[in-house]
């Protein structure tokens, strides 16, 4: 027995489409767009996003990078997460520290 194809014909009538002119497009359910939501956009069609992260090597266990990594992806992000936590939880020890060895 032969399985269906799961791929059906587009209902879209892509000629109808192709010829309507800017006018004809009924934007009425659109809500206007501000000049500070102009601002705001981001344009990220074909280019690269910007850097927010420091690429770096780290040497981790064997079996913790394993194990992070049969989390599926995102386990780079997630390595990431664990850090920030970490870091989050000792900052205020770590800047009283800090304080400490300036006086």
């Amino acid at each position: 027995m032969k399985k269906k194809s799961s791929c059906t014909k587009s209902a879209t009538d892509w000629k109808r489409i192709d010829a309507m002119r800017d006018e004809d497009i009924d934007l009425s359910d659109s809500p206007e767009v501000t000049p500070e939501m102009f601002a705001k956009g981001i344009i990220r069609h074909g280019l690269k996003p910007v850097a927010k992260k420091s690429q770096v090597t780290l040497r981790l266990d064997r079996d913790v990078l394993v194990w992070f990594k049969a989390q599926g992806r995102g386990y780079q992000t997630r390595i990431n997460s664990l850090l920030r936590a970490y870091m989050d939880a000792h900052q205020s020890t770590t800047k009283k520290k800090m304080a400490a060895r300036k006086n």
